[in-house]
């Protein structure tokens, strides 16, 4: 399977204590540009576009992470996005991967023929502490989504489901941060929400350690290029049985 990031519009504005050290900032701020202006992509209509021979550049069974440096649901994108949908509902034999903080934007975003949801779309909701968990949570098991994951990352606070980790989540995902300015991630908060998920039965993926981990009581600055690799020498992942 081909893994393709489509980035329809590219910007975003910071929304809450996740975005603090936001790598699309970071990233922008690094060439002179500004993240905060939103703008359309040269990509926008990646998903549908076409090769001299006909076929469509993005291949069937494709798994498209979608939106990337910025927020599907940014108020900024409401002109743009029902042809994005469209595309996504054309493109029915590729799969897109949906990451967002903007939770509580979705229902007024949705297109008129979602009903529960299309097959092909797996709406991830990011909850970096308790008190987003706490607002976040509940918006997202109460909307139609027929594929959903829960984003962890970056993983700021502990976080406790209070019991209310449902099967209908495919993915728990956690995650510290990363950049030079990343805050710390305990190996305890980590371990926890492990716990929660086998508890459930939900399964769990520790992507990353983030780039100050830690763990037992010491403090450690872990290279971005090893902070996946120490992530899964942990050796924590964890599928249904």
């Amino acid at each position: 399977m081909s893994h393709v990031t489509y980035n329809p519009w590219h910007g975003c504005h910071r929304y809450s204590e996740g975005c603090v050290n936001c790598y699309v900032y970071r990233r922008d701020d690094s060439i002179g540009k500004d993240a905060s202006v939103i703008t359309r992509t040269a990509s926008f209509s990646l998903p549908v576009s076409r090769k001299r021979n006909g076929e469509y550049k993005m291949p069937s069974g494709s798994h498209v992470y979608c939106c990337m440096t910025s927020d599907f649901f940014l108020e900024d994108a409401d002109q743009w996005r029902p042809e994005v949908w469209k595309m996504i509902r054309e493109r029915s034999d590729v799969d897109f991967t949906i990451i967002t903080k903007r939770i509580a934007r979705m229902h007024e975003c949705l297109p008129e023929d979602w009903n529960d949801g299309y097959d092909n779309v797996t709406i991830c909701c990011t909850m970096e502490s308790q008190k987003q968990a706490d607002i976040r949570y509940p918006i997202f098991m109460a909307l139609p989504i027929k594929h959903r994951e829960v984003i962890c990352e970056p993983l700021l606070t502990p976080i406790d489901f209070h019991g209310q980790l449902d099967k209908r989540i495919e993915l728990v995902v956690c995650g510290g941060e990363s950049g030079d300015k990343a805050r710390d991630c305990d190996y305890e908060w980590i371990l926890d929400i492990r716990r929660q998920c086998i508890e459930s039965d939900v399964p769990f993926y520790f992507k990353q350690t983030g780039a100050s981990f830690r763990k037992n009581g010491h403090l450690y600055k872990i290279e971005r290029r090893l902070q996946m690799s120490q992530a899964r020498k942990a050796g924590i992942n964890y599928r249904h049985h």
